[in-house]
């Protein structure tokens, strides 16, 4: 399969700004991620792509592939869209650039789950810790018996009316497969009702009848939303460094 992977970067986030560039000992975000998705032996490529020429700078200067997007790009798979434009793939992987975490076994297995034809998005769930349930940040996933995602909320899906033992929380992570088709449908859709209420872009697919599928990996992330996550993640690695790092494949 001929991958490549898209890295959104947009430096003005709204919850936390130039967060792409916050430094995570010693080195920017965005290194993180970029190396982490870089370790995957399944990626043709690696792009940067965004709005900023302080990231571009950046990338420069490390030799990292990137492109500049426009600035009236919404989200990360618009962002995405607009680079497959002008590189061809089979399948474009979209890695958050707030993902510092990211492993290779990521990687594999969103592939895995792209492997049918007939799969236009994919993406990943790892089972969620139980002080993520009432968090909004750590968005959640809840799937059909083939796989596909029936809801992704911030708020804690399913609701446990009766207090069943053994009710299992998926956490969805920030990272995403797409075929072409599927990228410039997204873009020709505009915003739905459902993204607009849960700040949720994936859910464009779904409110219109876009199937995605989704994959399990036992590996979480912490996606960096606040200066909380940022310290988790800056604890997280100083404990346990391989957690940035991915085993061989």
């Amino acid at each position: 399969m001929d991958a490549v992977a898209v890295i959104p970067a947009r430096l003005a986030s709204t919850r936390m700004p130039r967060k792409v560039l916050a430094p995570i000992h010693s080195r920017p975000m965005l290194a993180w991620v970029y190396e982490g998705a870089r370790r995957s032996p399944l990626l043709r490529d690696v792009i940067v792509a965004t709005d900023s020429e302080e990231v571009m700078d950046l990338c420069r200067r490390q030799g990292w592939a990137a492109q500049l997007t426009s600035t009236d790009c919404r989200n990360g798979t618009e962002r995405v869209q607009e680079v497959s434009r002008s590189v061809a793939a089979e399948v474009f992987v979209t890695v958050q650039g707030d993902e510092p975490l990211v492993r290779a076994e990521h990687i594999a297995e969103l592939l895995r789950v792209m492997q049918p034809a007939v799969v236009q998005v994919g993406t990943l769930k790892t089972p969620l810790a139980s002080h993520d349930l009432e968090n909004p940040n750590a968005v959640k996933v809840v799937t059909d018996c083939q796989d596909r995602a029936l809801y992704f909320s911030r708020a804690a899906i399913p609701f446990d009316r009766d207090r069943i033992v053994g009710v299992r929380y998926f956490k969805h992570l920030g990272l995403y497969a797409y075929r072409q088709p599927a990228l410039d449908r997204f873009v020709e859709l505009g915003e739905s009702s459902l993204e607009r209420v849960e700040r949720l872009e994936q859910l464009r697919f779904l409110e219109n009848g876009i199937a995605i599928y989704v994959g399990e990996t036992p590996f979480d992330t912490i996606g960096v939303d606040t200066e909380a996550d940022l310290q988790r993640v800056n604890v997280a690695l100083a404990t346990n460094p391989a957690a940035g790092r991915s085993s061989n494949l």
